[in-house]
């Protein structure tokens, strides 16, 4: 069995029709538990106070926000190279969730920073590409809803994911190539003495494999849309001509 059998149509929506359910089900347990876990049984931390909660909101949006993105590159360069028109269809599925978790990350990075910072917004390295790669994920929902050709759109929206690439991983690295930026390190670390402790980290684990199950299931079934949506105008198409 080849993994290219799933860029077929018929395949993909037989696979996904039977995962769907499994998928939205683990993802609203991961959710729900790690949430509820997070926000209602966790201490205040000693330097943060209460603060601290919206890692479980923040982390997760942001680790989405930067890995959705490369999720779109890959089936784009998938397109481009090998012209599957399902994982064209994917990428342009995710990119509304992706823009989803960057305005979350960017808010309750706001919400956190104000109290921490003592302002809601800074030019910070990791905030202003992060601030960018929003931009970029609008300008690339606004770029497949100019073009009428849905296969010219997925080319230039391809396009557009490379170039949006470097801003995907400025928001990545960011800490680590301009060091006199305000935004701290990453919250979870191979380092113990930078690793969030543990009655944080669990909970947190179980928030990232929500979001991670949740984004799975919105791109499944944006996804599945997209290619209704496509047969729908294939079939108008041939009664016009007919």
């Amino acid at each position: 069995m080849s993994i290219w059998e799933y860029a077929n149509p018929k395949k993909f929506m037989q696979t996904s029709s039977w995962a769907l359910p499994w998928v939205a089900g683990l993802a609203l347990i991961a959710l729900v538990t790690g949430l509820v876990w997070g926000f209602f049984f966790t201490p205040e931390d000693y330097k943060q106070g209460s603060t601290v909660k919206i890692i479980y909101l923040h982390v997760p949006s942001a680790m989405m926000a930067i890995n959705i993105w490369v999720m779109m590159l890959v089936t784009s360069l998938v397109w481009l190279i090998r012209r599957h028109h399902v994982s064209a269809l994917a990428a342009k599925a995710a990119a509304p969730v992706g823009m989803v978790m960057t305005l979350i990350a960017l808010v309750t990075g706001a919400i956190w920073g104000q109290p921490m910072w003592g302002t809601w917004w800074e030019w910070d390295p990791r905030l202003t590409s992060f601030l960018i790669l929003f931009l970029f994920y609008l300008g690339y929902m606004a770029l497949w809803e100019a073009i009428d050709n849905p296969d010219t759109a997925a080319d230039l929206t391809g396009v557009l994911c490379l170039v949006g690439s470097v801003f995907a991983v400025l928001s990545r690295y960011a800490v680590n190539f301009w060091n006199q930026g305000l935004h701290q390190g990453a919250t979870l670390s191979m380092d113990k003495e930078e690793n969030i402790s543990d009655v944080y980290w669990y909970p947190l684990l179980l928030c990232i494999a929500g979001f991670i199950l949740l984004f799975v299931t919105l791109v499944l079934i944006r996804t599945r849309t997209e290619i209704r949506a496509r047969r729908l105008k294939a079939l108008e198409a041939r009664e016009r001509m007919a």
